[in-house]
């Protein structure tokens, strides 16, 4: 009877931790199934960005997996006659410690996950830290990669991206201001800016909507200043503006209205 109960309870210790672990992987399974279900299926409703969600997804995931392999060998444990309780409290010490010793990873980690579900920006978007603006080219939980327009990349622990300035959040204003000589009609000129206005709108480089002719801005020194402008992709303003610059003047020329720019006289005094 005696060796009886020895066998079952040695084969008690072989077949309990195979079913812990087959427990284990098969919730992790379904779980894994479910999540990426719920995310394909929020991605398709809200239309979020990409990394993003895949961010979000990994994350959930490796929260799920790693506490299934906490329970399951907690149980595997248990089953071996180890006292769980004792375990479990020295794992709250030892946590404790690490958090201490590893406080600016905790920290990235945290800071990461608030940038992603909070939609702070994201890879492609225009930002600005500490001074240096660039493409955001990497968001990662811990570490986030900027590159500047001359190809230098900047590397930042999440934790310090508390104040950044993000332009690509809205659309951008691609402003020109024509000076026209004060020989001009005013009527005249108006008349001429709406009519190149209606010859441009829709040939604007990345421009999200149609020309705007603001009309007589200001009485400079020598001429008279007319503001046009423009709404543009983010930081796509730029080359707008050398297009509408170019474009007008050229057409304003064909009108015989001449364009000038500030003139500053400098008289030698004697």
């Amino acid at each position: 009877m005696k060796l009886f109960d020895s066998i079952t309870i040695e084969l008690e210790q072989i077949i309990f931790p195979i079913v812990y672990i087959i427990i284990g992987f098969v919730t992790y399974e379904v779980l894994k199934k479910l999540i990426n279900k719920v995310m394909q299926k929020n991605s398709k409703m809200k239309n979020p960005h990409v990394q993003r969600a895949n961010t979000i997804r990994i994350v959930i995931l490796n929260v799920v997996k790693y506490s299934i392999v906490v329970v399951v060998l907690l149980a595997i444990l248990g089953n071996f006659g180890v006292n769980v309780k004792s375990i479990v409290a020295g794992l709250g010490i030892t946590t404790a410690i690490l958090g201490l010793a590893f406080q600016d990873l905790a920290k990235d980690l945290i800071a990461g996950v608030s940038i992603i579900t909070e939609n702070q920006f994201e890879v492609g978007d225009i930002i600005e830290y500490d001074g240096f603006m660039g493409e955001v080219i990497f968001l990662g939980l811990k570490t986030t990669r900027i590159k500047d327009y001359r190809g230098a990349v900047k590397i930042v622990a999440n934790h310090k991206l508390d104040t950044v300035i993000n332009y690509s959040l809205n659309n951008y204003l691609a402003i020109i201001d024509l000076g026209i000589s004060y020989d001009e009609n005013p009527d005249q000129v108006a008349q001429a800016l709406e009519e190149i206005r209606l010859e441009l709108n829709g040939k604007v480089p990345n421009a999200t909507g149609d020309i705007q002719i603001w009309g007589l801005d200001n009485f400079e020194n020598s001429n008279m200043r007319y503001r046009v402008v423009v709404e543009t992709k983010s930081q796509q303003h730029y080359a707008a503006q050398r297009f509408l610059r170019s474009e007008f003047k050229k057409r304003l020329d064909k009108r015989k209205i001449k364009v000038t720019c500030q003139q500053i006289e400098v008289a030698n005094g004697k």
